[in-house]
């Protein structure tokens, strides 16, 4: 399943919208990859509401991706991990260690509205 990412100033939202294979997982990465160095994106926010279950491939691969497009120059979110999944993900000793997390894409647009300001006070 293709993940649609749209574009939104200089953010990426990329909205998930079903349970996504290990293999769609990997294009999400690649397809994130070019688009941010394509339309010099600043952030990508990653939507995943509708996921039900994050296993340790996924949470990986959301780790990998994050911390790949901050080597590109972005700031990466993940918004929309649901109750039982935080739950589940914590009993299982998964994290998203260094990667931004906010409730909702309105969290998370101001999650990195709030974080490039603090990044630009303090040079980085």
């Amino acid at each position: 399943m293709h993940v649609p990412i749209l574009k939104q100033g200089d953010y990426l939202i990329a909205s998930v919208q079903s349970i996504l294979s290990d293999e769609d997982l990997l294009q999400l990465r690649d397809d994130l990859a070019a688009k941010v160095g394509k339309f010099r994106s600043r952030a990508v926010i990653i939507d995943v509401t509708v996921m039900d279950v994050i296993d340790s491939f996924a949470t990986r691969t959301l780790r990998a991706i994050a911390h790949m497009l901050k080597l590109r120059g972005a700031e990466t979110v993940i918004v929309g991990i649901q109750p039982e999944v935080a739950f589940a993900m914590v009993q299982l000793g998964l994290t998203l260690e260094g990667v931004g997390t906010a409730l909702d894409l309105e969290e998370g647009l101001a999650f990195l509205s709030t974080h490039s300001k603090r990044s630009i006070k303090h040079g980085k």
